[in-house]
């Protein structure tokens, strides 16, 4: 197989990220366009992202989950702590977010440190999940290897009618994670390749060092 995607070309030309529009905290930056591109542009999932982490084999692996909150200390994410990526952030919290959000000609990349939430936020959260949801946590041994199809379609029925007319409760092995950021860069598509990468880098007395990087 040899496929050339050579002439596979685009000119990015819808806007400008200059250093006289943006804010001294990349997360303001990070609401604006999230709000811009959520409103503003055909996007479809604007919360998903891909988080990356060193797996216990020693490679990086990258896979895409849903944001489901945002602060100033940084972005929320919930998942199986048994998981692959659960077990890859407890040997290693350093993890990297990124958002590419082709509608809008932008990406937003995050180092940062994953720790995971209080046990009442995640309560909470599960709460809030649709049933279905909720059961489906509960059916499911993430990332475990599993015969086929009809495993997790047995464990969902029976578990349907074993909590018939129950509330479920949050699993101990699934919750949220918050990854606190300490480097955001903010890369918007310029024609001639010339991009806008703006990066903010956290400094020791957590003030935000905004340079500018060359395309």
């Amino acid at each position: 197989m040899n496929t050339d995607l050579g002439d596979y070309r685009k000119s990015y030309e819808k806007e400008e990220l200059l250093e006289s529009n943006i804010s001294d905290n990349p997360m303001e930056l990070f609401q604006k366009w999230f709000y811009e591109v959520d409103t503003k542009f055909n996007q479809d999932e604007t919360n998903a992202m891909t988080i990356s982490t060193f797996g216990l084999d020693g490679y990086p692996k990258s896979r895409v989950v849903l944001l489901k909150r945002y602060t100033y200390e940084g972005f929320i994410f919930y998942t199986n702590y048994h998981s692959e990526k659960g077990k890859a952030i407890e040997k290693n919290p350093n993890v990297c977010l990124s958002f590419f959000w082709n509608s809008a000609e932008r990406q937003i990349i995050i180092k940062g440190k994953a720790e995971k939430i209080a046990e009442n936020l995640s309560d909470g959260y599960f709460e809030s999940r649709p049933r279905g949801s909720q059961l489906g946590a509960l059916a499911s041994n993430q990332s475990e290897v599993i015969e086929n199809r009809q495993v997790l379609e047995d464990k969902l029925l029976s578990l349907e009618k074993e909590l018939e007319g129950k509330d479920v409760e949050r699993p101990a092995f699934w919750g949220g994670y918050i990854v606190k950021p300490i480097e955001m860069e903010f890369w918007q598509g310029r024609p001639n390749r010339l991009h806008d990468r703006i990066r903010f880098k956290l400094q020791p007395d957590y003030n935000w060092k905004i340079d500018r990087l060359s395309p």
